[in-house]
């Protein structure tokens, strides 16, 4: 079940807990030896294409699935940036006004 949650009345802590969390989505990956690989079990040079085609027929699917996803999420983090970034500012012009005050 989704919880909507309005962003405008969190807390700067609990703002940034969010994007965290939103973060927590993203593994980078990098391959040291692209000419050798392992896989489940030993194959032929065929074989072997042949399963990684199925393997990529897959992933694209899914990655196709998990696109608006993605998007939406990205969206949500951004929003949640923005906020944070006003939170920010009016703290700050919040602290200058009480120092002046307390100047006077």
């Amino acid at each position: 079940m989704v919880q909507s949650v309005n962003i405008m009345e969190l807390s700067l802590l609990q703002l940034e807990l969010l994007k965290n969390k939103l973060d927590q989505m993203y593994v980078p990956g990098k391959l040291h030896d692209v000419e050798h690989v392992l896989i489940d079990v030993e194959k032929s040079a065929d074989d072997a294409k042949d399963f990684f085609k199925r393997k990529i027929d897959l992933l694209t699917k899914q990655m196709e699935k998990i696109q608006p996803v993605l998007k939406e999420k990205r969206a949500m983090k951004q929003a949640i940036v923005e906020m944070m970034n006003q939170k920010i500012q009016h703290l700050t012009a919040l602290g200058a006004t009480q120092a002046a005050s307390a100047k006077a």
